[in-house]
């Protein structure tokens, strides 16, 4: 073929400068949104870990937020797990656009009297009037076992459920299932799917992870909880006959997923207890042996996980990918799957700048000073554990004198040891939820008037782990199944 001199030449040479501008762009671009902390995301193509279900396009999820931390936790959700499902919807206390996505305000059909009085919408009626402008955000992170008590998005949090109940029924009135899940938890998604094929929706069901508030059971909402269409519509046809009433039961109460739990129990829905396919815990901080209503984990299929790190959802999805890939036609993994594949390369003898959340036995210069030579505590104590808190090594001993200790730390005159096996977290990581064990968090850094090297001297924390009695565990809760496969789901 002939070129006309000066027309291709000049064209190529033009689409090769513009080729060459819009790559450059891209890799500043990329390469900009890369955290130093968190590893650019190389993964198996999403279809692996979005397997298809003939259920999927039946089921609402609603992802309940706030304003004060939606631009922190919700990003990841777009990027993971949300990729895979067919229909959600995000209600917050203010209404805003995030990458795209549209986030609804659902106090806005909240009576205006409340709003004026009653001191938790101090925070909305902010967010109404000028957005985040303003506000302090050193009372905005944190939570405790009865909530967070200076933060204002945690006090408002309460009002949310049963106008999210009530939404999410207008959004979606004819979805078979509507599966509630909080900002910082986890949700497999087949998991859930195949779970809640194996009930009839045409039922009243409640589905969730028990908690009591007094005499009421509910389903905890950041271990997220899972509602029939007939259980929606019973709960949120007697809530709007009962607003007023709900409104002053509210207002003095605490929790929202309790109030919602009484709502239910009202109207006859009781509550399933699913665990533990729906935790309160983290990859982190969950205690892989621990055992409620007579069950263990180990053998069943995880659905979620709650209080989970922005670096935990991406470990956990580059998991599921993974095994996805290497596991085509087996869709179900097991808690023990997790374990071995992602939880147990991590452990070693001796981790530094890490916090195993070790909650058993503790020796300290302080808890030994409060004993005489007399005591019967004293006494009781073997020389590996009055010596404990000396050093890391003293401490391993002391670990390894206890016939089920299975883990230990040390920090600077302090062992901790634990029977409970965690994999825990850098110990210079900010400690922001409650689901820390015992709220145990040492942090590593340098403190005011010290140095770096003091600081690494005095204040690291050092774990280890006791790796022959991990692989027996490891065996025990193998044989421990019903069956090779495992137990699967809770009926």
């Amino acid at each position: 073929m002939l070129l006309r001199k000066g027309s291709q030449p000049r064209k190529l040479r033009l689409a090769l400068v513009a080729s060459v501008f819009i790559a450059l762009v891209l890799f500043s671009r990329h390469y900009s949104a890369i955290s130093p902390t968190i590893p650019a995301r190389r993964s198996v193509p999403a279809t692996h870990a979005c397997q298809k279900s003939p259920l999927g396009d039946d089921v609402l999820v609603v992802l309940r937020t706030g304003a004060t931390e939606a631009l922190e936790k919700l990003p990841v959700h777009f990027e993971t797990i949300l990729t895979c499902v067919s229909d959600y919807v995000i209600y917050s206390d203010m209404e805003e656009d995030i990458e795209g996505n549209h986030i609804y305000d659902v106090l806005d059909q909240v009576n205006d009297t409340i709003k004026d009085t009653v001191p938790e919408f101090k925070l909305y009626n902010h967010l109404r009037a000028s957005g985040r402008r303003g506000l302090n955000y050193q009372t905005m992170l944190g939570s405790g076992p009865s909530g967070a008590l200076e933060n204002p998005g945690w006090k408002l949090d309460k009002w949310k459920f049963l106008p999210m109940v009530d939404r999410a029924l207008q959004h979606r009135p004819n979805a078979k299932w509507f599966v509630f899940v909080e900002s910082d938890t986890y949700m497999i998604w087949h998991n859930m799917l195949e779970y809640l094929s194996r009930f009839d929706a045409s039922r009243p069901h409640y589905l969730g992870k028990h908690m009591y508030i007094g005499d009421v059971l509910f389903a905890h909402g950041g271990s997220g909880f899972a509602l029939s269409n007939p259980a929606l519509r019973k709960v949120t046809g007697y809530w709007r006959e009962h607003r007023d009433q709900f409104d002053q039961y509210t207002e003095k109460e605490w929790a929202g997923d309790m109030i919602l739990g009484k709502a239910l129990k009202d109207v006859g829905v009781e509550m399933r207890w699913v665990f533990p396919h729906l935790q309160g815990d983290s990859l982190t901080t969950l205690d892989w042996n621990v055992s409620k209503l007579g069950r263990e984990p180990w053998c069943y299929a995880p659905i979620t996980f709650h209080h989970m790190t922005r670096i935990e959802f991406d470990m956990l999805w580059s998991f599921e990918q993974k095994w996805h890939h290497r596991n085509r036609g087996v869709a179900t993994f097991r808690f023990r799957d997790i374990f071995k594949s992602f939880v147990r390369p991590r452990l070693q003898p001796a981790r530094e700048d890490w916090d195993n959340i070790s909650t058993g036995p503790e020796y300290s210069v302080e808890a030994l000073a409060r004993f005489s030579d007399s005591d019967a505590e004293w006494s009781g104590l073997s020389t590996e554990e009055r010596e404990a808190h000396l050093s890391f090594d003293k401490c391993r001993a002391a670990c390894e004198s206890r016939p089920l200790c299975i883990q230990f730390s040390y920090t600077s005159g302090k062992c901790s040891t634990s029977n409970e096996l965690r994999l825990g977290h850098a110990a210079d990581s900010q400690c922001l939820e409650y689901s820390n064990a015992a709220g145990k968090c040492i942090k590593s850094g340098t403190a005011e008037g010290e140095d770096d090297v003091t600081a690494k001297r005095t204040s690291s924390v050092r774990s280890g782990w006791i790796m022959s009695r991990v692989s027996d565990y490891v065996k025990s809760l193998d044989q421990s199944c019903n069956s090779p496969e495992g137990n699967d789901w809770v009926k």
